[in-house]
């Protein structure tokens, strides 16, 4: 156990042991009792290193743990020589502990009756006073009044503030001049932080293979254009809720966020991961670090920095064709063999929404862990050519090399480039295609089954049954349990507890879909072979605890119901609404902000509605209003409204007091009472820099779009090896 893990159980812990006691009642005797659990953990500063909670410009009050509802929390408070706040009580109950250097707690008499608000007499109670140092603690009823300061001359301290309430939620604690018994009320202005990492620190937890979600919390557009590290997860603040549960189910697993790190050039975003920080840890993650100076840091350590999105997955891909020498084809000689009427079958390996919006003539969509489960189906005679496509260059690779792994007597081949290579080649795309498989006939099923035995005995798959499989949950850690069929077929009914996540999807992108690296995953499908071949690629990109679940599910055990999307505890607010109707009345009066993508925004929105990203309104909204005047209101829109129904209390509070509702049903809503729409960037309070841009999705010189992403691609082999973190192991046919 590292001991950032020993903190995080202590601290849990703690905070378990304190919420039992507790329920008692907040008497002084409870509160020894839990000051005494906090003296303890207080006396292992080892445990807290200094240099993980520095004092700077923001402070020092770095939040340790924090219920979803906001009780028991837990601050490690760093405090520079001379440091002294004026009395005031707390509201909640409070203990302190010392840890490291020295902190005075001058405890105070109330002599007034209370009668006036505005006014407080104290009085200093010498005998009640306390300097704490390591292991010392002193504790506080809600009406208790005190104040700390750290004596000149004994450097900067360290010390455990616990409390019933969090920090940012005490509004009536009161704040008393002494010279005047002035008493004012106030909520704490202290900018709560986070444990900070050195950028080395991460570098070498990425070395060691200790597991952690690693998750870089800009907008993903930021995330591929400006770069990023190569195990670095995509994780945006504006999306964080809805996205974080499926992508680290387990809320103990180490977490690590990053931002830009450039506060300089980058104000409108500053702290997005301290920010990411506190929603984790009030969603119930309980070991969460900031990588101190984000991407800045990162690269002037020297160390490599990648763009683009998936990027894992696409440079494993790039690594497997140089490792195989997977077969080839260009779109000319492509075109050459079907003009030939050469006997071929064109499989598309990607989902069908994408063969759907562009195609190759003739093409069959056959999503990657489908290939080898299905391929029989499509080529029955071993003379077949068979051809493997996706819209660049991974997905054909890895379903070309699935079907050369799988032993199939066909000649297979990877059309290099996949569509952008036919596009380019001046060839025309299909638009619309629908074709793809059916039913698994019976040579399928048999080859399949013979390929996927064969290859679980050349990798060593493991398998395991349900009794292996509730052993795994027992155990604890991140696990992750992936149901690689077709969305179909997942839809009809699936086992309790396991996400959907098409096979080839999971390979083509994993960080989509496993945020811990190094983690547990278990596959599962009807029959083990689409769980087989997708094992047997994960294990290669050096995920090695990965199972295949050996279980087939009586009916009872299989549900129709979503796993569920937030963490337990957590419910999407429910602010004000407007209804479509209502607002297509009033455009010239509302402040409407499209939180949806910009690429959807792009397409179609509310006319005069602007867009913008969620993380940046503070800004933002204050501009939109200095530029549309005669606002009466706020309306959010997102596709659905629930991004909207998150973001409103962000934007009330960037609002100045005007009101704020969210439409109701979103942009769903919007487009299904036929209500007008705009298209274009045509009000943009932020860059569309928030999501990646495939080259397709372009309006102008998509051909350099399209050759500048497959050089990209290529050039991934040799930057992933001076980079030197990644360990795949390919397996050679």
């Amino acid at each position: 156990m590292t001991l950032h893990q020993e903190r995080a159980a202590a601290v849990r812990r703690l905070v378990d042991k304190s919420r039992a006691i507790e329920k008692a009642g907040v008497t002084r005797a409870n509160l020894e009792k839990i000051g005494g659990l906090l003296a303890s953990l207080a006396a292992r500063a080892e445990l807290f290193p200094q240099e993980e909670f520095p004092l700077g410009a923001d402070g020092g009050i770095y939040r340790l743990a924090e219920d979803p509802d906001h009780r028991f929390a837990l601050y490690a408070s760093a405090g520079g020589a001379g440091k002294k706040v004026p009395p005031h009580n707390h509201t909640t109950w409070a203990i302190i502990a010392g840890v490291h250097g020295a902190e005075r707690n001058v405890v105070y008499d109330r002599l007034d009756n209370g009668a006036r608000e505005d006014f407080v007499q104290l009085r200093e109670a010498p005998a009640k006073e306390k300097t704490l140092r390591r292991g010392d603690v002193i504790s506080y009823l809600p009406d208790d009044f005190h104040h700390i300061e750290t004596p000149a001359g004994s450097g900067n301290a360290l010390h455990l503030h616990f409390y019933g309430l969090s920090l940012e939620h005490l509004p009536d604690r009161v704040s008393v001049d002494m010279a005047t018994g002035n008493a004012k009320r106030f909520m704490a202005k202290a900018k709560i932080l986070t444990p900070l990492l050195e950028v080395q620190q991460v570098k070498a937890m990425l070395k060691s293979g200790e597991i952690f979600g690693f998750f870089d919390v800009r907008e993903e557009g930021e995330f591929s254009i400006q770069g990023h590290p190569l195990f670095a997860t995509p994780l945006p603040l504006s999306r964080l809720e809805p996205r974080v549960l499926a992508l680290l189910p387990d809320p103990h697993t180490r977490i690590v966020l990053m931002d830009s790190g450039d506060e300089a050039a980058d104000p409108q975003w500053l702290g997005r991961a301290n920010r990411a920080a506190a929603k984790l840890s009030q969603l119930g993650y309980t070991n969460v670090a900031v990588m101190k100076g984000g991407l800045k840091a990162w690269r002037d350590a020297g160390y490599e920095v990648f763009t683009g999105v998936n990027v894992p997955s696409k440079a494993f891909g790039e690594v497997v064709e140089h490792e195989n020498d997977t077969p080839r084809i260009d779109a000319a000689d492509l075109q050459k063999l079907v003009d030939a009427k050469t006997d071929l079958v064109i499989l598309d390996s990607r989902p069908m929404p994408e063969f759907n919006n562009m195609s190759i003539p003739g093409g069959v969509d056959c999503p990657g862990a489908e290939l080898v489960y299905r391929v029989k189906d499509f080529a029955p005679r071993p003379e077949t050519l068979v051809v493997v496509n996706c819209a660049g260059r991974t997905r054909s690779i890895i379903g070309a090399q699935s079907l050369i792994n799988a032993g199939l007597p066909n000649k297979v081949i990877a059309l290099k480039n996949g569509t952008m290579g036919w596009h380019l080649a001046g060839l025309k795309v299909a638009r619309g295609e629908t074709k793809s498989f059916g039913p698994q006939g019976p040579e399928a099923a048999k080859f399949a089954q013979a390929a996927a035995a064969n290859i679980a005995k050349k990798m060593n798959i493991k398998k395991i049954d349900k009794a292996g499989l509730d052993k795994l949950v027992a155990k604890g850690g991140p696990l992750y349990r992936l149901d690689v069929r077709d969305p179909a077929e997942y839809a009809q009914g699936h086992l309790k507890g396991f996400r959907h996540a098409a096979g080839g999807q999971l390979v083509q992108a994993t960080d989509q879909y496993v945020g811990a690296r190094g983690a547990t995953i278990v596959l599962h499908d009807n029959d083990g072979v689409r769980a087989t071949m997708t094992a047997h690629w994960l294990m290669q990109m050096n995920w090695s605890e990965v199972y295949v679940l050996d279980h087939k599910p009586a009916a009872g055990e299989l549900t129709t119901e979503a796993e569920p999307r937030f963490p337990a505890g957590f419910a999407v607010p429910t602010p004000a609404t407007v209804a479509p109707a209502e607002l297509n009345k009033s455009l010239e009066q509302a402040l409407v902000i499209d939180l949806d993508t910009s690429l959807r925004y792009r397409d179609g929105h509310v006319p005069g509605a602007w867009f913008a990203v969620r993380a940046g309104l503070a800004k933002t909204i204050p501009e939109m209003l200095a530029k549309q005047k005669g606002v009466t209101r706020i309306v959010l829109v997102s596709p659905d409204g629930e991004i909207a129904a998150l973001a409103a209390a962000e934007a009330a509070d960037a609002a100045g007091g005007l009101p704020v509702a969210v439409l109701a049903g979103g942009m769903k809503a919007w487009r299904a009472a036929k209500l007008p729409t705009e298209a274009g960037h045509t009000r943009m309070a932020d860059p569309p820099t928030d999501v990646w841009y495939r080259p397709y999705d372009f309006k102008d010189n998509i051909e350099g779009a399209m050759r500048q992403y497959l050089e990209w691609e290529v050039d991934l082999v040799p930057q992933v090896a001076r980079d030197g973190d990644a360990a795949f192991n390919v397996l050679k046919a």
